[in-house]
């Protein structure tokens, strides 16, 4: 549990040992170690490990996290949060966040679009002039993301068609110095618009609301975006989990998740806390992912209820809304014939 924990937040295991081996390991396998973890179950039947480890390197040592909870456990997700932050502490930040470069060649991409999968028919009164925008909100959907995530994201919105009447709210990890470039590669060829959040913004059907990265974001009681004063809780910003629960503060069951490629548990936490309230949570695919740690952590969590890949989460959405809205026309059908 230890090693897959420090895994997925793109560290290498350069040994991993009982305390017998450790104390055989030739010099040259302790080369290069940026931190030590000992965990012991019974430190009397080792009393000069410590010492010896101790003796025999410079890096950090982290002594006594405690054994790891159940992989589904609620409590796993906070245990490993707690690790990272421990080692982020001993070697410095991690490399979780897509680089400048990756986003230049995500928007250099000059290969065929093929284009959005088509509008179902029962939705196409959404095209004529002003509907869409002047529809309400009724079906949010939270974007979640860290490395790896702008490529999927823009695969995910490049597949809607024009006039779904759905709003986006994009959370990414990112250097806040890169989302204006970040904005631009989404809108190349999406049919939505996209757009910083700005103080006072409304949520809009046909509209992808990026969060910002260095100031928390919340809703006010009119469902209007407000910033506090303060940077998001966690180590990276946004923090996923806070704009998951922020989100869904102000829209209940109407509030959905989608977690896209990435590092690290962000959304773990607070994955119960939404379905609790009748939330959707879909993850992207382990094998369509540059990086599967984050969907993966949330898909532990036993939360979430679709799988599938940037494409494959795009049609679904397609399908459940047109179903959605097949079934509230036959409960208005209904109620007007009763």
């Amino acid at each position: 549990m230890l090693q897959h924990a420090i895994s997925s937040y793109g560290l290498e295991i350069a040994i991993s040992c009982d305390p017998v081996r450790f104390e055989n390991a030739q010099a040259p396998e302790l080369d290069n170690i940026g931190c030590w973890i000992l965990e012991l179950e019974n430190e009397d039947e080792f009393p000069d490990l410590i010492d010896s480890l101790l003796d025999s390197t410079e890096a950090a040592v982290l002594f006594g996290l405690g054994k790891a909870p159940e992989r589904q456990s609620d409590e796993y997700p906070r245990w490993e949060r707690r690790l990272f932050s421990k080692l982020r502490d001993e070697i410095g930040s991690l490399e979780l966040l897509d680089s400048e470069d990756t986003l230049d060649k995500l928007g250099g991409d000059t290969s065929e679009h093929k284009g959005p999968l088509p509008l179902p028919s029962i939705l196409s009164n959404t095209l004529q002039s002003g509907a869409l925008e002047a529809s309400p909100v009724e079906r949010i959907w939270i974007l979640a993301a860290s490395l790896g995530g702008p490529a999927a994201v823009k695969e995910f919105l490049d597949q809607l068609p024009a006039g779904l009447p759905v709003s986006f709210i994009y959370a990414q990890h990112i250097d806040a110095n890169f989302s204006s470039v970040l904005s631009k590669v989404l809108a190349r060829h999406s049919s939505f618009e996209l757009k910083q959040a700005q103080e006072g913004d409304s949520l809009k059907n046909g509209q992808v609301l990026m969060v910002p990265v260095d100031r928390e974001m919340v809703l006010d009681e009119q469902g209007k975006i407000q910033f506090k004063d303060n940077a998001w809780p966690g180590p990276y910003g946004p923090s996923i989990d806070q704009v998951m629960l922020n989100i869904a503060n102000h829209y209940g069951a109407n509030c959905n998740v989608m977690v896209f490629s990435g590092m690290g548990n962000d959304g773990a936490i607070a994955a119960p806390l939404l379905k609790a309230y009748g939330c959707n949570i879909w993850v992207q695919s382990s094998d369509s992912c540059a990086n599967s740690s984050m969907p993966d952590s949330v898909e532990a969590t036993g939360c979430s209820s679709f799988i599938g890949s940037p494409t494959q989460l795009a049609g679904h959405l397609i399908k459940t809304i047109e179903q959605e809205t097949i079934l509230s026309g036959v409960g208005a059908n209904a109620s007007q014939g009763h």
